[in-house]
């Protein structure tokens, strides 16, 4: 092993450590990560809003056990494969040490700190567009074929795990096309490749045929009640702050893909970043969706600095310059995770007023970061609802339906009794079993819609009463209610295929 493979171990083995102390046991999974584990239930080529890669981890975690060890493990391994990946990029373009170990503090204290908490596609995402990247750097310093086939099956996984990955392509074609490099485009090579990435995807591309590209209607719902709120500056304050540690850095990466000789061949990356970025503006995404843009040219920069500090009284900043990431981390370590309890961040809202952390989507201030609300009060909801299953079921088959992917995935984790929680939200629709006659149901209400629910089921069942609630004050799902509704009058199965159709419907 290489000498300086002792050093890429001891931020691998940091990775590791300060991924799995940034969550305090108060806190349980976040919403989101529910749904992805659930489907681990249900393998496909696709869901409505991802494709299958995520849902081969979630069986292997389930396969492990279900913990949430395994949970966070496989986030923390992909951040811990960018360190590398960043690591390995230095080493082709002929970086030294202190660019190693610059680039891989500039990935260490950064955003991926909080993306790699969360069992998602973006962990995975993020190495994916950094190997496709160093495909082509392979490629370019070598000009052996077998990286274009390396970049093609990379792209291919990309894709099917985050269709997002498409702009990192959208960006490269054009950003060849404007230099030299335009020259790959002339290799039968680079259509083969490409062919060999449509086979891989095409399982994926044939299920979203067969189930009417729910994609295509996902992007819509996006479009119009997400997207259509992003706000262009705020997305690009969220780029400086994504890696704010190395911003130095990724600017002088910039500096020397146009100005630095030796990276006259990469050229390329730099228009690039322009094409993407410009992409992902006009297109008003969400911040994150740019966050695999950056590593590359953190290693570029890293590289240019190394041998720009080399000589005279510029080594000084050699040690200035690693200093800059940690210090700056330091800071953010104490307020930008779930770290501390609910009670000490209750106690200490100035603290986290002046970074705007407690300010939701709702405009309003709240006891904690809308992200901590959402990975509290789960447990106490599963329990709440086992205790009631337990004794409807008893008289009959009992339907657990729910009014969210969070709540309806939550159960299902958490449930001791063996409730499979049901919901017309999300892949949720398609995995509703109707086979069964219902005599009784669980209905788990948000909030603010809890009131109706006596007045709008209440007829269709011989009781029908409020059960329990969520009272977890941190909660963002405080108040979502459980109502008992037993012995039914109607048809529960026919009523619930009946919506499915008309949800569905719409998706057309």
């Amino acid at each position: 092993m290489k000498k300086d493979y002792w050093i890429l171990f001891l931020f691998i083995v940091a990775k590791f450590v300060l991924q799995y102390s940034l969550i305090s046991p108060e806190y349980e999974l976040h919403r989101d990560e529910y749904l992805h584990l659930d489907q681990a239930n249900h393998l496909a080529w696709g869901y409505l809003s991802v494709p299958p890669v995520n849902s081969w981890m979630a069986w292997m975690i389930k396969i492990l056990g279900n913990s949430v060890f395994w949970v966070k493990f496989f986030p923390t391994l992909f951040g811990a494969l960018t360190i590398v990946l960043v690591w390995k990029i230095v080493e082709e373009l002929n970086g030294g040490l202190f660019a190693k170990i610059l680039a891989s503090l500039g990935i260490l204290f950064s955003v991926l700190l909080r993306v790699n908490m969360l069992f998602q596609p973006t962990s995975l995402e993020i190495p994916l567009w950094l190997f496709l990247y160093y495909s082509l750097i392979k490629y370019f310093n070598s000009q052996k074929v077998k990286w274009i086939y390396i970049g093609a099956v990379v792209f291919a996984a990309g894709i099917l795990n985050k269709y997002n990955i498409a702009f990192s392509l959208l960006g490269l074609i054009p950003a060849l096309l404007l230099t030299e490099q335009r020259k790959i485009f002339m290799l039968p090579h680079i259509y083969w490749a490409a062919l060999l990435a449509l086979i891989i995807v095409f399982p994926n591309l044939l299920w979203q045929y067969q189930n009417h590209f729910p994609v295509v209607h996902h992007m819509k719902e996006l479009s119009e009640k997400q997207l259509v709120h992003v706000n262009r500056m705020d997305f690009m304050k969220s780029q400086v702050l994504f890696f704010i540690g190395v911003v130095f850095v990724i600017i002088a990466g910039w500096g020397a893909l146009l100005l630095y000789k030796p990276f006259e061949k990469f050229r390329f990356f730099f228009w690039s970043y322009i094409i993407t970025i410009t992409l992902f503006l006009f297109f008003k995404a969400k911040d994150y969706y740019a966050i695999g843009l950056y590593p590359v040219y953190i290693a570029f920069g890293s590289v240019f600095l190394g041998h720009l500090f080399e000589k005279g009284w510029k080594k000084f900043l050699k040690p200035v310059s690693i200093l800059i990431p940690v210090l700056l981390f330091v800071p953010l370590y104490n307020v930008a995770f779930p770290n501390k309890s609910p009670e000490y961040i209750e106690s200490h809202q100035d603290q986290y007023k002046k970074f705007g952390l407690l300010r939701w989507e709702d405009g309003k201030d709240h006891p904690l970061p809308q992200d901590f609300a959402d990975m509290q009060g789960w447990k106490e909801l599963a329990q709440k609802v086992d205790k009631e299953y337990s004794k409807l079921s008893k008289s009959g088959n009992t339907m657990v339906l729910c009014d969210n992917y969070g709540q309806t995935g939550a159960i299902n984790y958490y449930s001791k009794a063996g409730v499979r929680a049901m919901s017309f939200h999300a892949d949720y629709i398609n995995w509703i079993d109707v086979s069964k006659k219902y005599k009784n149901v669980i209905r788990v209400k948000d909030a603010p819609e809890a009131g109706k629910e006596l007045k709008e089921s209440g007829s269709f069942f011989e009781i029908a009463a409020l059960k329990d609630s969520i009272t977890n004050p941190y909660a963002r799902e405080r108040g979502t209610a459980i109502f008992s509704l037993q012995g039914a009058k109607v048809n529960i199965s026919k009523r619930i295929q009946d919506e499915i159709i008309e949800v569905k419907s719409e998706w057309k």
